[in-house]
């Protein structure tokens, strides 16, 4: 049975598990949910999610959530080619970095923080950017410092990692919101080295079935 992936063009989450995708070589069934038009919301797919949040990975009779989860999941059935090192210690490294994405900035600017910053605390449009920039802008530099002790071409190394995964969609979303990017070029140089692979540039938003 094919997998099937919930996912949402611009979910920086599902982008994540896309590209582990298409680094294994595997294939899926691409199945949008519409999150501004609160599809995610409703009883079809609250009857497939419980969290009733993309990503979602189907495989068979499993049904997964959560990005970092769901490649750990991708890495331990189908280990080639590996997105976690087999070194404790450089396994351990390579986590820090993707949670420090997938934890510490995403968390703080995801579309349940937007909107709820726009609706009860009544922030306006200005105020919300503000409060994203300086998470994402912040939240990069973290990053940027851990990247410039690190020999290689990627985030871990000379080959993509679950970090690379988790650091090329945000800084998709970075640009979306005019982020300053030019204090983290080693973010950035990792960052056009992804895009250079298939992978990463077939799974981008725009190129995702429900983009628009």
């Amino acid at each position: 049975m094919a997998l099937a992936l919930y996912s949402f063009f611009r979910s920086s989450a599902s982008y994540r598990v896309r590209i582990a995708l298409a680094l294994k070589g595997l294939a899926w069934d691409y199945r949008g949910v519409d999150l501004p038009g609160k599809a995610h919301l409703g009883e079809d797919y609250g009857a497939v999610s419980a969290s009733r949040l993309v990503p979602l990975l189907v495989d068979g009779d499993a049904v997964l959530t959560q990005s970092l989860a769901i490649i750990e999941y991708l890495d331990e059935t189908h280990p080639e080619p590996p997105l976690l090192p087999a070194d404790p210690l450089q396994r351990a490294r390579v986590r820090a970095i993707a949670m420090d994405i997938a934890c510490e900035i995403h968390p703080l600017n995801n579309l349940r923080v937007l909107h709820y910053l726009a609706g009860p605390m009544q922030l306006g449009e200005d105020a919300r950017n503000r409060w994203y920039r300086h998470w994402v802008e912040t939240g990069l530099e973290v990053v940027e410092r851990q990247l410039a002790a690190r020999p290689g071409r990627f985030c871990d190394g000379d080959a993509p990692t679950m970090a690379d995964c988790c650091l090329v969609p945000q800084i998709f979303n970075a640009r979306r919101y005019d982020c300053r990017l030019d204090h983290v070029p080693n973010v950035m140089r990792v960052f056009d080295t992804c895009m250079a692979l298939p992978a990463f540039e077939q799974t981008r938003p725009e190129r995702c079935p429900d983009a628009r």
